[in-house]
């Protein structure tokens, strides 16, 4: 019941704070200070921009890269954006107004041990969400940025862009 009602209260609410601050925050990293990223990526059966608000850890070597973590909250099934990642790993990431284009690719090994510290460290939920999803892997997709890419102004009109409702946080 907490997941659901986390899910259905939590990330509207980042999407309105996101709009009427013009991209440059959330309500999650109001009030807990957690980073948020707004994570556009290509809806692997629409072709559609699909944006949700999802938890990042940047990378403390390399400060553009970050990682998103699959958890869905502990639900039995990865969320949508993982498949969108998989099926087309380009995406935008918007944080604090500005967006950038990104490549997306799975985490393994050391990378993925030292991405899911940094992350339970950010948010101890995830350690929930792991018992949770039982016997389902909780991927972890970094995102770096496109070697052509530079910052650009969030000058996206939030009408055009389809919010996702699947629930990641």
């Amino acid at each position: 019941m907490g997941a659901w009602f986390f899910a259905h209260t939590a990330h509207p609410a980042d999407r309105l704070v996101y709009r009427l601050s013009g991209g440059r925050t959330t309500l999650a990293s109001i009030v807990s200070g957690i980073p948020v990223v707004m994570l556009t990526t290509t809806g692997a059966k629409s072709g559609l921009p699909r944006t949700t608000p999802v938890l990042c850890v940047v990378d403390d070597s390399e400060t553009r890269r970050f990682a998103v973590i699959a958890s869905n909250l502990g639900q039995p099934h990865h969320p949508a954006w993982y498949h969108n990642l998989v099926a087309n790993p380009r995406a935008i990431g918007s944080f604090d107004g500005r967006s950038r284009a990104y490549l997306a690719r799975e985490a393994i090994g050391e990378e993925y041990a030292r991405f899911w510290q940094a992350a339970t460290a950010i948010y101890p939920g995830y350690q929930v969400y792991r018992q949770r999803a039982g016997n389902r892997h909780i991927p972890i997709m970094v995102l770096e940025p496109e070697v052509q890419s530079r910052d650009f102004d969030t000058g996206m009109n939030p009408k055009s862009t389809h919010v996702d409702e699947s629930h990641e946080p």
